[in-house]
Order: structure tokens, then C-alpha cells, then sequence
């Protein structure tokens, strides 16, 4: 019988969970480093990884539904769409329930990867420790290194400026009740942190400024949760078809964006990821919130935007998105310039057999199910029992996903990762399941064979390829 590969999982996320689980449920041996002191990510609210942070009236814009995990439901009496709470509660419960927490290396994050010239990778944790593991899993997460226009808009501003990424609520990190505020974007954060300082009470005047239009989807339509009916269109349904159904449901449902003081899009609907709000149409309609084009430039304690307008600012809160980041690697081995990394479904890099990552994309919809999927599949990979295509066939779907989805979505950072979640979903089902017909024809050799086991017990071979006699140090584990 052969022996199954070593692997690191990196993150306790929501993503680095189900992955675990899915290792686990295959007996294949793994450690997962989380540099907080529990699971959850970024939706453990005050996370102490020094990374994730979430603002304390956070709720999901996914239905409960949509969101969980297939072999763990949410509790029935669960809000259609939660606070961030019982979704974190949800999530300590799924690790205790399967029992995932033995193998989860708390406060003890990953400090470096270096890939050996056996194919094995050299772990070093954030306390020393340093492990030989087989394959490596990524579940590092993409909403954590802030990301900031560049360059900057010109001009010298005298008022407080914070990336939503730190706002906690409105009196953290800095004091807004009572202030002039600009909200820069016209993402879900956005839109719920607009809605928040807008309150009765709270800032003085709010101010949601973009340089282009969005549609904006109402969590409720009809009376019923919107991406629920989504759910009726079966996987592969021709975009067109979505488009003009979705566009449709729009317009009848909500109206022209216009109509609420918004630019009017650039793009019809589907060729941008959505924005989700239900409140935030009507604050505009109501005056609480008043929008403003781009900033054209700063001067002291007066900001002037692109319609020649000016306003006198107390805080700006970017709300621009992230950068995709690697810290643990070299950026010449792993890097993903202008957060473009390509991937097979997402999950694969061609030109390496023991390098994976989950939940390194932006879904219409919750990316947990998908992770969940995707821990299931590298499961069925590392034991033997799906194989890959070849290379150069890898690299061909890749191409022609990333040329279908140019074509699609606006140009932008935050479109290289876009995914249609139940085509997407629909696609790695039926890869999977032809990888296992290729799998079932070949001997069945595992695509990673075990090496780190031995050479963590034996001898240590160093980065250029030469072996080494292993030191004894109290941080090495045997």
C-alpha cells in the first residue's frame, strides 16, 4: 500500500477548514497553521492574526443557504442572512463536530516556504519550527492586505483617510460621528459602512464617491431572497439568457440607478461583480446619503471631485479593495501581479503537481461550498484516484477561461478571479469526475509520493539540492 503525502495547510479560514476536513475524512496526514488563536478568519470578529478584520455590523449578503457547507447545514432557525455572530459560531462548531482542531497549529502562522529540489517544500513557521511537508495548500485568504489607488489622487488632504479594511464601527478606529465623511467606492463595504455612518445621529454628512457606476442588487426582490431564485437557472445556462433575465428582474424590480442620484453604469448587468445592498437606494432617495464623482484632488481640508464640486471633508474611508499576496513565498516562485494568478478551475497550477490553492476567487455567491468542493477533489487527487490533464491542456482551459471572462467583465483587479458560483461548481464536478476515469485506467500512482516524512526523520537536504546530516534542535519535529 502506498503512503500517503504530507501536507501543510496554510490558514484556518473558512476555506482552510473544509479542506482539512476533506484531508482528514481520506486519512491523509496534514498540519494547518493559523496565525490567530481560532478558526474563522475574517469572520471572527477582533481576530487577533493581526490580519482579518470585519466591521461589527457585518452580515452575510449570501443566503444561509447558498453558504454552507453540504456536509455541515446551518442551523434552521439561522437568520437569512446573519451577522457575522453565528457565522462564526457556525464555523467553531463545524471544526468540533469533525474534530479538525488537533491538527490546527494556533498563534503559529507560516513564515516562509521553500520549495526543495525533491519536490518536497521546507516549512518555517512563525515560531521556528521547520517541517518537510509533501504538498502545500493555500487558504491564505485575499481580503487582507489592503489595496490603495495608485497613484494616489494629488493634492495634500488635512482630515483623517482609513482603508475600510480597519473600520470597526463609527467611532473606531477614529471618531466619525459628528463628521463629514466620504465613503470612496461602490463595493458591498461601501455601501454598508455608507448606510451605517448615514444613521440618525451617527456623521454629519456622507458622501459615496466612485469613478464608475454599479448596479446594485437588493437582497430581498419580491419578497423572496434574490440569489435563491438564481438558483433555478441550471449550471451552463448561456450568459446571455442570465443577462437579460437579470437585467430584466432589475428593472422591474428596482429601477434605473439614475433614478436614485447614481451615475448610470458603464456596463449592463453581469459584466461587473455585483453590488449588494438593501438599504442603500434608499438612503440615496432620502438624501441621508448624496453620491459625488471621483476625487480630482485634495486641498488641506476641502475635497474637489471630478464635476468641479467641492466639499469640506473631516475623513475619507477607501473602500478599493485587496491585493492578492504570498508572503511565505519568494515572489520570483509565486506572485500574482495585478491579483493575476492563473489557475486550473482555480485550484492548480500546471507546471506543479503538489502546490494547490482554495477559495483564491471572487464567486456570484459564497465562496464556501466551493472550498468545500475543492478540498474534496485535492482529497480524491493526493489519494490517487483523479488525475489531471496534461499540461498543455491545463494551460489551454485556463486561457480560454480568462479569454471569455476579459471579454465579459470590466477591466479591473478585482475581475481576475471572477467566478459564476454554480457554473462554476458544475465545472469542477465534471472535471473531477473525468479525472477519475483517467485515474481508473492507470495504475493509480500517486501523483505526490511521500518523501517529507523521511526526510524529516533522517537526513535534511538543503536548497541546492546537496544533503545535509540534520541537526538536533528543539524546534524540529520528528
Amino acid at each position: 500500500m502506498q503512503e500517503l503525502p504530507k501536507v501543510c495547510v496554510i490558514g484556518a479560514g473558512s476555506s482552510g477548514i473544509t479542506v482539512c476536513k476533506s484531508l482528514q475524512d481520506k486519512g491523509i496526514p496534514y498540519d494547518c497553521y493559523e496565525k490567530g488563536s481560532d478558526v474563522g478568519g475574517n469572520w471572527r470578529y477582533k481576530n487577533d492574526n493581526g490580519l482579518s478584520n470585519i466591521y461589527k455590523s457585518l452580515h452575510i449578503n449570501t443566503h444561509r443557504d447558498r453558504m454552507e457547507y453540504r456536509d455541515y447545514p446551518m442551523p434552521d432557525w439561522y437568520a437569512d442572512y446573519p451577522n457575522h455572530e453565528p457565522i462564526q459560531k457556525y464555523f467553531v462548531d463545524y471544526v468540533e463536530h469533525f474534530g479538525l482542531r488537533k491538527n490546527i497549529k494556533f498563534k503559529n502562522g507560516v513564515a516562509k516556504i521553500e520549495p526543495q529540489d525533491d519536490g518536497t517544500y521546507l516549512v518555517t513557521s512563525e515560531k521556528g519550527e521547520k517541517i518537510f511537508y509533501d504538498a502545500v495548500i493555500v487558504a491564505n485568504g485575499h481580503h487582507w492586505s489592503p489595496r490603495w489607488p495608485e497613484p494616489d489622487f494629488p493634492g495634500k488632504f488635512n482630515g483623517k483617510i482609513i482603508h475600510s479594511h480597519d473600520y470597526v464601527d463609527p467611532e473606531h478606529p477614529i471618531q466619525l460621528a459628528g463628521k463629514r465623511v466620504i465613503v470612496l467606492g461602490m463595493g458591498n463595504s461601501a455601501m454598508d459602512i455608507s448606510v451605517e455612518l448615514s444613521r440618525p445621529g451617527v456623521a454629519k454628512k456622507v458622501f459615496l464617491s466612485s469613478r464608475r457606476g454599479a448596479w446594485v442588487i437588493p437582497n430581498y426582490l419580491f419578497g423572496k431572497p434574490l440569489d435563491k431564485q438564481t438558483e433555478l437557472l441550471p449550471p451552463g445556462t448561456p450568459f446571455w439568457l442570465k443577462q437579460f433575465l437579470f437585467g430584466t428582474m432589475l428593472k422591474i424590480g428596482v429601477g434605473k440607478m439614475e433614478d436614485f442620484g447614481l451615475p448610470k453604469p458603464d456596463h449592463k448587468p453581469g459584466e461587473a461583480h455585483p453590488t449588494i445592498s438593501q438599504d442603500i437606494l434608499v438612503r440615496l432617495g432620502r438624501g441621508d446619503i448624496k453620491y459625488k464623482p471621483v476625487i480630482q484632488e485634495y486641498n488641506g481640508n476641502k475635497v474637489k471631485f471630478a464635476d468641479g464640486s467641492e466639499e469640506e471633508i473631516d475623513a475619507i474611508i477607501y473602500c478599493t479593495g485587496y491585493n492578492v499576496k504570498f508572503p511565505f513565498f519568494k515572489p520570483e516562485f509565486i506572485s500574482a501581479p495585478e491579483n493575476h494568478l492563473p489557475l486550473f478551475h482555480r485550484t492548480f497550477k500546471p507546471d506543479l503537481n503538489n502546490l494547490f490553492f482554495v477559495g483564491l476567487y471572487q464567486p456570484l455567491g459564497a465562496i464556501m461550498p466551493l472550498a468545500e468542493f475543492q478540498g474534496k477533489w485535492l482529497a480524491e487527487y493526493l489519494t490517487g484516484n483523479y488525475s489531471l490533464p496534461t499540461v498543455p491542456e491545463m494551460q489551454k482551459q485556463i486561457q480560454d477561461y480568462e479569454k471569455k471572462m476579459k471579454k465579459r467583465y470590466v477591466s479591473s483587479a478585482r475581475h481576475t478571479m471572477q467566478v459564476d458560483y454554480e457554473d462554476f461548481l458544475y465545472y469542477m464536478q465534471k472535471e473531477l469526475k473525468a479525472g477519475k476515469k483517467r485515474a481508473s485506467k492507470s495504475l493509480k500512482t500517486l501523483p505526490v509520493p511521500s518523501k517529507a516524512k523521511y526526510k524529516q526523520s533522517g537526513r535534511q537536504s538543503s536548497s541546492n539540492g546537496k544533503s545535509e546530516p540534520r541537526k538536533k534542535s528543539a524546534l524540529a519535529k520528528v
